[in-house]
């Protein structure tokens, strides 16, 4: 086997379930803000995620695809002992169901629609959470992991949150904007403490983790990511102190969220590299037959290159601020 073959695949997949994170988790987050707004409001929260929601879910499509046809003995083990969040995720589904209908149903349904699509965001947000903690803690189903999975998905969706409010200070201005800042000020806090409590509790529930992270020089190499996070949340917290200054630098806020993400998805990444699966399977030998990894190669070399290009695209032409939601006659 090629040696570099499998460590693309992870690298593309982790890639892929960053870039699905950052904006798939904003539009979650909206999803999940969508009660505490007026019905005026919520159209134009709805109208900020509009032209992009599709686009980003086509990330988490590329990251379980590559899962499965790179690294098929991982995908099996995987997908069968998060079979049971795995199926609550298709709360997605429910929320596709819902963006169209809340419109098209009538005003008499309306509300309904509503409480759907924050159901599904946050039946989504939850199981993702439930399934990274799992993953973690290398799928073992005991009091640990469940308590740790627990925590991940109550903190996911806070995460999310605030990645949503991020995004309604870059799209929305007046009543929504204010509002939007203090939906900020109020996720800041705990987003922060349950990503703190998740630092913490890793090496704590996995002995592998913990030797990784505390020998030497390890220790000294993974030293800036939380500096960098910490960094980045203080430097949020002076955002969102002074917000007669913030104004045409809200897009930091969602930058330096998008900053703690990344130091994250590279933590984990060292954590568990080189195994897919925690204790069981490493990448080589999770990986195909040479043969099918090349051919998945090529594909997968012109589909990621196309997908990022369209994200682009979407992001450039549908930029500035929101308008009200209009589906047209």
């Amino acid at each position: 086997m090629e040696y570099w073959l499998p460590l693309f695949f992870m690298f593309a997949m982790g890639l892929a379930m960053l870039i699905y994170v950052l904006l798939d988790g904003y539009d979650l987050g909206v999803g999940l803000l969508l009660p505490l707004a007026t019905d005026e409001e919520k159209d134009t929260m709805i109208s900020s995620i509009g032209p992009f929601w599709d686009a980003n879910e086509t990330w988490i499509v590329l990251g379980v695809g590559i899962l499965l046809i790179a690294f098929p003995q991982a995908h099996g083990i995987v997908l069968s002992a998060l079979y049971l969040p795995v199926t609550i995720m298709l709360g997605l589904i429910l929320r596709g169901v819902a963006f169209d209908f809340r419109v098209k149903a009538g005003d008499s349904k309306k509300a309904m629609w509503n409480r759907l699509f924050f159901a599904g965001s946050l039946l989504a947000s939850m199981a993702q959470g439930w399934m990274l903690g799992s993953y973690i803690t290398g799928l073992k189903i005991n009091i640990t992991g469940i308590i740790f999975s627990s925590l991940i998905a109550i903190t996911l969706p806070a995460l999310y949150v605030m990645l949503g409010a991020a995004w309604l200070l870059i799209k929305t201005e007046g009543a929504l904007y204010d509002k939007a800042v203090s939906w900020c000020k109020k996720a800041l806090l705990p987003m922060g403490f349950g990503l703190l409590l998740v630092s913490i509790a890793t090496p704590l529930v996995s002995a592998s983790i913990a030797t990784k992270w505390f020998s030497f020089p390890n220790f000294i190499a993974l030293s800036p990511i939380p500096l960098v996070c910490l960094f980045a949340y203080f430097t949020i917290i002076r955002l969102l102190t002074n917000t007669q200054k913030l104004g045409e630098r809200a897009w930091m806020v969602y930058v330096l969220l998008a900053i703690i993400c990344t130091m994250a998805a590279i933590g984990l990444g060292f954590s568990i590299f080189p195994d897919i699966v925690m204790g069981q399977l490493d990448i080589w030998q999770a990986a195909a037959a040479t043969e099918s990894l090349w051919v998945i190669f090529i594909g997968t070399a012109i589909t990621l290159p196309a997908i990022i290009i369209y994200t682009v695209l979407i992001y450039r032409i549908f930029h500035g601020k929101a308008d009200k939601l209009n589906y047209g006659d």
